[in-house]
């Protein structure tokens, strides 16, 4: 398993090491000791969500007590994987990184709270697994707007397919100050 540290602090993209043979391929996508060791919490809840090509989910990020801490990998398909630094004080603050994650580079990336998170379909369908170090609260939900353009996200989709919750969310400049490092 190797592991390579991005510009923003606290993001890693890890890639596990496949087996591979004439029947196919294995890899550990897994391991709560190795994991725990990683990315610092503890995993309690699994997401799945399964889009068609063009689809851009996001940017999403929770507060407060259940500020979540996401580790993502695309199990059919192809994403660019997209994460904003939104921790007040941050050297990188308003900067974001990207990466492809698909069913072919098997790549996963470690997102800790303090980021906002999103993803596009460049595949005819994706389907997109994470795993969350706090359960879902629609309370502490919160979203920031994936075409503003102070972020200028490059999200390589020209024809977006967005729900309407992500459309009116709010521009980064509008955002609460929910995650201040001193």
């Amino acid at each position: 398993m190797d592991f390579q540290h991005t510009p923003l602090s606290g993001i890693v993209i890890i890639q596990p090491k496949v087996i591979s043979d004439e029947r196919g391929i294995f890899f550990e996508s897994f391991s709560e000791e190795r994991y725990e060791k990683i990315c610092g919490v503890r995993f309690i809840q699994d997401n799945v969500s399964e889009s068609v090509k063009d689809t851009i989910r996001g940017l999403h990020y929770q507060v407060g007590e259940f500020a979540q801490g996401k580790l993502c990998q695309v199990l059919s398909g192809t994403v660019i994987d997209v994460a904003v630094d939104i921790r007040f004080g941050s050297p990188t603050f308003g900067q974001y990184f990207s990466v492809e994650l698909s069913s072919n580079n098997n790549k996963q990336l470690w997102i800790p709270p303090g980021f906002a998170h999103g993803f596009s379909v460049l595949s005819e369908k994706a389907t997109f697994h994470y795993k969350c170090s706090a359960y879902y609260s629609k309370a502490h939900e919160r979203s920031i707007r994936f075409n503003d353009s102070v972020l200028s996200i490059d999200w390589k989709v020209t024809n977006p397919i967005i729900s309407p919750k992500d459309l009116t969310a709010p521009l980064f400049a509008d955002m609460q100050k929910d995650f201040i490092i001193s």
